[in-house]
């Protein structure tokens, strides 16, 4: 009998043989609950990035269009404001043949000159005052050098061609005959 009774598992042995299956499935079917919930916040995260990186290239796409738009017609506001201008010589250049007195043509000129001039200095732009002035490189661009001997050296003595800055850049340098040496 004590044989028997060896051989013959305890009955508090038989329930942890018992609990143990099923604690390891429990822990197996929570992991595994565990493993889909992540992969199914994977998913979301992977489904955002990829919404946000396609949101990305569109803005890109859109931002690199009005980039290029702009540059191709950043000029747009200025020439409609300008060809007013334009307009006036037109209709001067219409009716020069036909015109007899040269005052009231140079007049004409005079005055759309100047509507031209008080356009530019509306919009930022303004002469760089050269003759008389001592010669810098900064606004002028020596074409050739004279001798002078009533000017100071390296002065400006002709202005071949005006010089013109938009705000404070220089966006023309003045051509200029400058005094030599004595």
């Amino acid at each position: 009998m004590s044989e028997e009774l060896e051989n013959q598992p305890n009955s508090t042995e038989q329930e942890n043989d018992n609990s143990q299956p099923d604690s390891v499935s429990n822990e197996d079917n929570h992991l595994q609950q565990k493993i889909e919930e992540l992969e199914k916040e994977r998913d979301s995260w992977k489904d955002k990035f990829l919404r946000k990186a396609a949101e990305f290239e569109n803005y890109k796409k859109r931002v690199e269009n009005d980039q290029i738009s702009l540059l191709n017609y950043a000029a747009e506001s200025f020439i409609r404001k300008i060809l007013p201008v334009v307009d006036d010589f037109e209709r001067s250049l219409q009716h020069i043949n036909d015109a007899q007195d040269v005052e009231n043509i140079k007049k004409g000129i005079e005055l759309i000159y100047s509507k031209l001039i008080k356009f530019l200095e509306e919009h930022g732009v303004t002469k760089i005052e050269a003759i008389g002035k001592p010669f810098d490189v900064h606004f002028h661009e020596a074409v050739m050098q004279k001798e002078d001997p009533n000017a100071e050296p390296h002065t400006v003595l002709e202005e071949l061609e005006k010089g013109y800055m938009l705000k404070d850049k220089v966006i023309r340098f003045a051509k200029v005959i400058v005094s030599s040496d004595n």
